[in-house]
């Protein structure tokens, strides 16, 4: 058997492990959550989004399913609640800070804040062994400028409690910083962004933005930049690195005002993203972000995980 056939047959064995821990229920000992627990999953009409909205709901919360379009959304909470679980729909756009704030009023006026967010919403116009940039300004907009700004927005609706809120960002092994295939290849760059206590948002604004210039003017491919998917996994990499430098700024509230945030990589999803081209469920991959957002006695900030293991940035 060679190393490929090797790491196929250790993923399908993890991933049977999951699929059994997922039966197992939480003791009432564990389960910190109720049904007056919200949790709000961005981009969650379909795929992997609503598959997280689905595992929260089965596990007794009320979650907020949002999306950019407003049709979409009310048919996919519509068919959870049919099946009796606590799910409700509102619009949310998050490029458009407008829709964020509409939102944001929203949630304040029916709930009082939330407790759980979950940044699923995100774009990939590559598929296959294509490598456009084309739309990358939408691509990171949306997977980093977006995502950071639904962080900055929920932060001060975060509820106080002991258990602590938790923010989950769905990200992808692509954006890994020392990635053996699609790494950044600007050393220097590169020990910056790993360099936790030099670590800025605006070191990483920079780079997405530098990017972009080189888009522009066409010497992207010299920049060493990752060589699959580049906007996209570029955008996965500054949403890692954020996660990083956020967990780090959360992690100095005080006791009963924490919020928890990591990030996770579903795998490669049979979803309409990859054009169902993917190996994992949407079940599996929407499992890590619901082990994330439930864990009993959370004390794990600005990590990165898959198959509910933590792994490198």
């Amino acid at each position: 058997m060679d190393k490929q056939e090797k790491a196929k047959e250790r993923r399908e064995k993890r991933r049977q492990e999951i699929s059994l821990l997922r039966t197992i229920p939480y003791s009432d000992h564990q389960r910190w959550w109720s049904i007056d627990t919200i949790a709000v999953v961005t981009g969650a009409n379909r795929g992997i989004g609503f598959e997280i909205v689905h595992q929260l709901a089965l596990h007794g919360l009320t979650v907020v399913l949002t999306s950019r379009e407003t049709a979409v959304g009310e048919e996919a909470a519509k068919v959870l609640q049919e099946g009796g679980l606590n799910v409700v729909f509102h619009q949310l756009d998050i490029v458009d800070p407008s829709s964020i704030e509409t939102f944001t009023e929203w949630i304040k006026e029916n709930y009082g804040g939330i407790d759980i967010l979950v940044n699923n919403a995100g774009v990939n116009f590559n598929a296959g062994s294509d490598n456009g940039v084309e739309f990358s300004e939408q691509a990171i907009n949306t997977n980093y400028f977006g995502t950071k700004n639904m962080i900055k927005a929920v932060i001060p609706l975060m509820r106080p409690s002991l258990s602590g809120a938790r923010i989950v960002n769905v990200s992808s092994r692509l954006g890994r910083l020392n990635g053996r295939r699609n790494k950044i290849g600007n050393v220097e760059l590169r020990q910056q962004l790993e360099d936790d206590e030099a670590l800025s948002e605006e070191l990483i604004d920079q780079t997405v933005n530098k990017f972009l210039e080189q888009v522009k003017d066409g010497s992207w491919t010299e920049g060493g930049w990752p060589q699959v998917f580049t906007d996209y996994s570029l955008s996965k990499l500054a949403v890692n690195t954020y996660t990083r430098l956020m967990g780090r700024i959360l992690s100095e509230r005080p006791e009963g005002q924490k919020i928890f945030i990591n990030c996770y990589c579903p795998g490669w999803v049979k979803t309409a993203m990859t054009g169902w081209a993917g190996h994992v469920s949407p079940e599996d991959g929407a499992d890590t972000a619901v082990w994330l957002a439930l864990l009993p006695g959370q004390s794990i900030t600005g990590k990165f995980f898959s198959e509910r293991r933590e792994i490198h940035f």
